[in-house]
């Protein structure tokens, strides 16, 4: 496949899944054509830099931690939930980053991951047969003709929604908010109470001493943009093909293609088929690029569409994204990685506990038992060091709201407790409380992996 011509249409020669018909098809050729001449949501610049962040860490000097929605809906949309998502991540990497003594490269899945593969095409109830809800950027959650009918409309407002997301990200990112002399105020007020909040806040302070010594010794702490700045990238499931190919574009500066939706995607369990045209599409763009690859995925399988879409093997274009579920990853993974090594394919490895642990409460929701997510964690851990390979990071779907959706951690949520904050649009979110026990419990197996089993965080400074 990789031999072949590509183009940005070229993917519409492949057998396509997960794609939605829509009745109207003129104006959703219309939609598109209006899409092709709107500006870029990223630069192809920023893909590149971040490819080379993966490169580190495909070659262990560096983690990945990339999070948020399930999938971003319309009727949440509001600044303050980005900014909350956004606080939560960076509490994250900063107890990943002081635990571990590496770079952590953070990645949200904002400003695009509006699109949700599907196990059925329809949903029935009371006996109506509609089509199945696919994410807001194709039709709506309600259940009704009118609202399950694919409108491309939805489109404009999904690519009009990342736009204000991503204004609001590199506002957050580059404007002070992410400065580390601001860690204290990282904190959601929700989780100040919490045992996970009171050991962030004990590494805030140790961080807080040390930019004071910093200061001390004349170092300009207050000018340094390493300390006032952050990078982040944003993500999402490559899914709904014509709204990427819409935002695909030639770089001035390459000559090559970049879709500009997003810096990373990638290709989910159930659209990575090798001539299919999820992977047609993605093997053509230039952006670093995720591959699920979950217990139905054979070694020379994967070897195959590595090939396909990293046919120049080139370091932190591929990272893969093991979601097996707990119990399960040893049956899996170790296979997959020894092949990965014997064929000397470069690719980062990172651990998605969600999508592997999620089941039906008593009470009826749809949900994920926190201790299976970090026993999935924890064996991704033991095998990559049993392997002599690392453990690159982890893909939660987390949120930095207050809600229930999740059963268990230090909170204890319970089956009955689901219903007091039920929110998500589709798949059960850690909240952060939640979200920052498992950046502490990752944190670490990333110190007894970097030689350093002293306590940490733990004793008040």
């Amino acid at each position: 496949m990789s031999a072949k011509k590509w183009t940005p249409t070229s993917w519409k020669k492949h057998p396509a899944q997960q794609l939605p018909e829509y009745p109207d098809k003129s104006q959703l050729e219309e939609t598109l054509r209006f899409l092709k001449n709107m500006p870029p949501l990223v630069f192809a610049g920023e893909s590149r830099d971040l490819k080379d962040k993966l490169a580190k860490v495909a070659d262990g000097k560096a983690f990945l931690l990339q999070g948020g929605d399930c999938a971003e809906s319309f009727a949440e949309f509001h600044p303050q939930n980005i900014r909350d998502t956004f606080r939560v991540l960076l509490q994250m990497s900063v107890v990943l980053t002081y635990a571990g003594g590496l770079p952590v490269v953070k990645m949200g899945r904002m400003a695009g991951q509006f699109a949700k593969p599907r196990s059925s095409d329809v949903e029935v109830k009371d006996g109506l047969t509609l089509p199945a809800y696919r994410g807001d950027i194709v039709n709506a959650l309600e259940f009704s003709e009118n609202g399950r009918s694919p409108d491309p409309n939805r489109i404009l407002q999904a690519y009009n929604q990342a736009t204000a997301t991503l204004n609001l990200l590199r506002s957050f990112a580059r404007g002070g908010y992410a400065d580390l002399h601001r860690v204290k105020k990282w904190i959601l007020d929700f989780a100040k109470d919490s045992p996970e909040g009171e050991r962030y806040m004990r590494v805030a302070r140790e961080i807080e001493h040390a930019l004071a010594f910093l200061s001390a010794i004349g170092a300009d702490t207050a000018s340094a943009a390493a300390l006032r700045e952050t990078d982040f990238f944003v993500s999402h499931e490559a899914l709904l093909l014509p709204y990427e190919e819409a935002l695909t574009r030639t770089d001035s500066t390459t000559g090559d293609w970049y879709d500009v939706s997003a810096h990373f995607l990638w290709i989910g369990d159930r659209t990575r088929q090798p001539d299919g045209a999820h992977v047609e599409f993605l093997r053509g763009v230039k952006n670093p690029i995720g591959i699920k690859c979950g217990p139905s995925l054979k070694p020379d399988e994967l070897i195959k569409l590595i090939d396909t879409l990293n046919p120049k093997n080139e370091a932190g274009r591929i990272t893969l994204i093991s979601r097996f579920g707990a119990g399960e990853v040893e049956k899996y993974l170790p296979k997959l990685i020894r092949k990965v090594k014997r064929e000397g394919r470069s690719v980062a490895w990172i651990c998605d506990p969600m999508h592997g642990n999620t089941e039906k409460s008593s009470s009826g929701y749809k949900t994920r038992q926190f201790d299976n997510l970090m026993t999935e964690i924890t064996q991704f851990f033991d095998i990559h060091q049993a392997e002599k390979s690392w453990p690159g990071g982890i893909h939660l779907e987390m949120t930095g709201q207050d809600v229930t959706e999740c059963t268990g951690g230090a909170d204890a949520i319970r089956d009955e407790d689901l219903s007091q904050r039920y929110h998500t649009h589709c798949d059960p979110r850690l909240n952060a409380r939640q979200a920052i026990e498992v950046a502490f419990q990752v944190a670490e197996k990333l110190r007894e992996l970097r030689g350093n089993d002293e306590d940490w965080g733990q004793a008040a400074c």
